[in-house]
């Protein structure tokens, strides 16, 4: 059993792959947390309960225990415990103060799906356990359903919570995290990953201070600032080594990811949706739910908590017909020719592709309505006959015939002013009367909060995808909310437009995708601005950023590899100078770096050299050999690129048989030493492996220890590459 209960103590010992995790429900009926940590037996937990002999600034309840220093589970405020509540409802009298205590629990095999949300599932029963304990306010009759799932295969925990008015008032929840996480010290380092608009998700790694440190969003959108993911590390932790406890929220909105420090030093770790601008409304019999957190817990580094994500997310997250299939090397036109193409054009760079062993050509912005620069025509989900007078079906099948699958761009989430669906319908974007409408990128976005805008996009972009032979869509989100209300929503709800939209993007998008089950999803907005777990849940792969330079895809790479798997991180080729950062790399560089996720091409074919078009021929070859080591192995991260001027990662097949090895050199350096040496990691130490192109056979216990010779590279931006294969 992953669950046990212990009726005498009132225990329950969530046991997951290598981690315990112990609740305690009290002889007054609060339920504390007693451990988080190494997988551990049963064991008298009562003991880790604070029962301090002495205590000034709280009367002390819950078993002689204050609240303001007992280790809630889902801690409130207003009763005695000061640090940030992990809910807060509000009555109709005004008043904020809610009493939860024990009601009962269920544990059950299996794990339900969550309502109206993406979500971690199982495909048999026997994969998992869930508990629910159930909280209950008398006074007010508000029901609150913690729901646990402990996976027996991975080293993961998930959380989410559900609020539900069993009373005859109505209550406004202000805020309702999906979870909170008392650590008995403060001795930690949090870790987030922080960026912009090409550069996102690079690595943060700062002490915990006195006080809160907040990473949150307020953009309507997990977004390019903040990754909706933290991990708290011990002092010592590295990527082999030490504790790590990783928290990552499966939404695609607005979130916050807290972390406070007390007087006592210790440490409250709570997160959910951003409660800044949000309240819902919970009428009498109506419930709330929130969505899912993912815990994972690694005893030996931040190598392994990602791995546990790697493999959670790969298997039990993504879905569908994609989830274990090798993805398609393609050619995406979009740098190559903007908004000024036709139809010959795209075909010339297709022949092209198919000539070079591409399998799929993918046509980006410009294809509907009048749409000739970025100003106009989004919601026009209908072909722009002046420049593909033969329509989509007829390009499409004349790419299938060169041997090519055919793909394409939608931005269905946006709305332009100057479009046939805007004059039709001006209040299906989200807006407040009499405000002015702040227009990004020339578009607003459409309002998802809506019923009936969802319905016409779910139809305007099913047309699309059924009158053509489409394989593959890029789904674009190119701006973030302002003035966030709806006009279909009353007064006292309009701050439940944000939450609402992402319900909303979330019923278009399993309608959508249930409808085509056989077309390749990936997500994008303005490159990797809603890269977060909601979205590969529909999604299987993530354009991860707008910057395609190969120097600047190495800390985006590396950083987003720390929650999420290879196979969802969309990696393309462009052209030099690069269109982000003019920087002029090797083609071999650019290839490597882009080899090292779902490999493509982002730049005009038709006007490479003879030398280049080689170099992507071989190039498109050897990642065909090497992707099912990449999309579906073991990452391994052997040099940060946020510690130097190097950067290495391994992957490894499940069974250790082969291997592929990346190094880059950022900067040559003068006088630099003869002999440097990578250490590789993840490998058999008792099977022998080949290192391919060569003759030279190494154990594995001696390339783990030693490691590879790495050859000397002249001049800036070299990156060198090593296939092994166990013989």
């Amino acid at each position: 059993m992953s669950i046990l209960y212990n009726p005498q103590e009132n225990t329950f010992h969530l046991k997951a792959k290598g981690t315990s995790y112990v609740l305690k429900v009290l002889k007054n009926g609060y339920l504390a947390h007693l451990y988080w940590g190494k997988g551990v037996r049963n064991s008298n937990f009562e003991y880790y309960l604070n029962k301090p002999s002495f205590f000034i600034g709280s009367n002390a309840q819950n078993d002689n225990i204050p609240p303001d220093i007992l280790s809630h589970e889902y801690p409130s405020y207003g009763t005695g415990d000061f640090r940030h509540p992990a809910y807060q409802i509000q009555l109709e009298n005004g008043s904020t103060i809610t009493d939860l205590k024990y009601r009962t629990h269920r544990i059950f095999s299996g794990k339900p799906k969550l309502e109206g949300y993406p979500a971690t599932y199982i495909e048999q029963d026997d994969e998992a356990e869930t508990l629910e304990i159930e909280l209950f306010d008398s006074l007010i009759d508000l029901t609150v359903i913690l729901s646990y799932t402990v996976f027996n295969n991975f080293s993961a925990i998930t959380r989410s919570v559900r609020l539900i008015n069993e009373g005859n008032q109505d209550l406004k929840i202000l805020k309702a995290l999906s979870v909170s996480v008392d650590f008995p010290s403060c001795n930690y380092d949090l870790l987030h990953l922080h960026g912009a608009w090409s550069r996102e998700r690079h690595m943060e790694r700062q002490s915990l201070n006195h006080g809160s440190q907040i990473v949150e969003s307020r953009r309507g959108a997990s977004s390019h600032q903040h990754n909706p993911f933290i991990a708290l590390l011990d002092k010592d932790a590295g990527e082999n080594s030490g504790e790590v406890y990783g928290f990552n929220l499966v939404y695609s909105g607005s979130f916050i990811a807290q972390v406070e420090v007390d007087h006592y030093d210790t440490t409250r770790v709570s997160m959910g949706i951003n409660p800044f601008d949000f309240s819902w409304k919970l009428e009498p019999g109506s419930s709330f739910q929130t969505p899912e957190v993912v815990m994972v817990y690694s005893d030996s580094g931040l190598g392994e908590m990602s791995r546990e994500y790697h493999r959670l997310y790969r298997t039990r997250l993504c879905r569908g017909k994609y989830r274990d299939s090798i993805r398609p090397v393609l050619i995406n036109n979009w740098e190559a020719t903007y908004f000024d193409f036709d139809a010959e054009k795209l075909l010339e760079i297709a022949r092209e592709g198919a000539k070079l062993g591409l399998e799929l050509f993918v046509l980006d912005d410009g294809w509907f309505g009048k749409r000739d620069s970025d100003n106009c025509s989004l919601g026009d989900w209908f072909v722009n006959k002046r420049k593909l007078p033969a329509g989509l079906s007829d390009l499409g099948e004349k790419v299938n015939k060169l041997g090519l699958k055919f793909g394409l761009w939608f931005e269905p989430e946006m709305v332009s002013p100057d479009s046939d669906l805007y004059r039709a319908h001006p209040d299906w974007c989200i807006h407040v009367p009499n405000r002015h409408r702040t227009e990004a990128r020339n578009q607003l976005v459409l309002d998802y909060s809506r019923k009936e805008v969802c319905d016409a996009i779910i139809e305007m972009v099913s047309n699309i995808l059924s009158t053509a032979p489409i394989s593959y869509v890029k789904w674009d989100m190119n701006r973030n909310m302002t003035e966030i209300g709806s006009a279909a929503l009353p007064p006292d709800r309009q701050r439940e437009t944000a939450h609402r939209y992402m319900l909303g993007l979330y019923r278009v998008l399993e309608e959508i995708t249930s409808r085509f089950p056989d077309v390749l999803f990936e997500g994008c907005s303005a490159g990797g601005g809603r890269f977060d777990p909601g979205i590969l849940y529909y999604m299987p792969q993530i354009w991860t950023s707008d910057d395609t330079d190969a120097v600047e895809r190495l800390k985006i790479q590396h950083g987003t590899s720390i929650v999420y798997p290879p196979i969802t991180i969309g990696a393309h080729v462009s052209a030099v100078p690069n269109h982000q950062v003019h920087r002029i790399t090797p083609m071999e560089t650019r290839g490597h770096a882009a080899m090292c996720g779902n490999f493509g091409y982002e730049l005009d074919l038709t006007k490479l050299d003879y030398m280049d078009k080689g170099i992507v021929k071989n190039q498109v070859e050897y990642y065909k050999e090497i992707r099912h080591i990449i999309q579906f192995g073991d990452m391994y991260r052997l040099i940060s690129p946020f510690e130097g001027n190097e950067t290495a990662w391994l992957y490894v097949t499940e069974d250790k048989t082969e291997a592929y090895v990346a190094f880059f050199r950022v900067l040559a350096q003068p006088n630099g030493p003869h002999t440097k040496l990578l250490r590789l990691n993840g490998l058999d130490p008792d099977k022998n492996y080949q290192i391919i192109g060569t003759d030279l056979i190494m154990g594995g216990d001696v390339l783990m220890s030693a490691g590879l010779k790495i050859p000397e590279l002249t001049g800036d931006f070299k990156s060198v590459t090593w296939r092994l294969k166990a013989v």
